[in-house]
């Protein structure tokens, strides 16, 4: 009896670096390795923060994931500093400034984060029940979900479910996770503990 309740032990402990690996850091904390900066706002990391900051041109700005991400649950924490206009992108390929793909909206309140918008191309394709709108704390830290897998979308923000979207489009779409910063100039978002699972 011993023997197998040390051996259910050692196969528990093995099993354990297997269900950490799925997840992984996508940002370190120290600096901007495997991420790529497109257009001229500002990116840069302080105190262990991401942190994303209009500059003096005021145009959109990105900061795109080196490798590419199909199916996957993302969750990160961002914190909106003045105008927190901003995104999460996902299977997105950026040319200059111009980005074709989906955005999981991150904004002021009363202007959708969570919701879904296709850049150049069908705009909204889904915003969260009004009512959500107070989900988002403004000027507080907040959690984002993202879990993305075939043609199915869902985003979560602070544990509430903001929308589902099955869209085929979508399921077709290949590439990058990128932050988006606004233009119009203002903006400044801090993130943290951005972390990846591939589904």
């Amino acid at each position: 009896m011993k023997k197998i309740v040390t051996l259910a032990l050692l196969i528990a402990f093995l099993a354990i670096p297997v269900i950490q690996a799925q997840k992984k850091e996508l940002f370190n904390g120290k600096n901007l390795e495997g991420w790529t900066i497109y257009g001229t706002e500002k990116w840069y990391v302080e105190d262990g923060l991401l942190i994303c900051e209009s500059g003096p041109d005021k145009e959109y700005g990105y900061l795109a994931t080196d490798k590419h991400y199909k199916d996957f649950e993302l969750n990160l924490d961002f914190k909106q500093e003045a105008d927190g206009n901003s995104g999460v992108f996902i299977r997105s390929t950026i040319e200059g400034v111009k980005v074709s793909g989906w955005q999981v909206e991150v904004a002021p309140k009363g202007k959708h984060t969570g919701g879904v918008y296709e850049s150049y191309g069908r705009g909204w394709l889904i915003k969260p029940d009004s009512e959500k709108e107070k989900v988002l704390k403004e000027g507080e830290w907040n959690h984002l979900k993202i879990k993305v897998k075939g043609d199915k979308l869902t985003s979560w923000l602070n544990g509430t479910e903001m929308i589902t979207i099955t869209d085929e489009k979508i399921g077709k779409g290949v590439g990058s996770i990128a932050l988006q910063i606004h233009s119009g100039g203002g903006i400044k978002i801090k993130w943290k503990n951005i972390k990846l699972k591939e589904l």
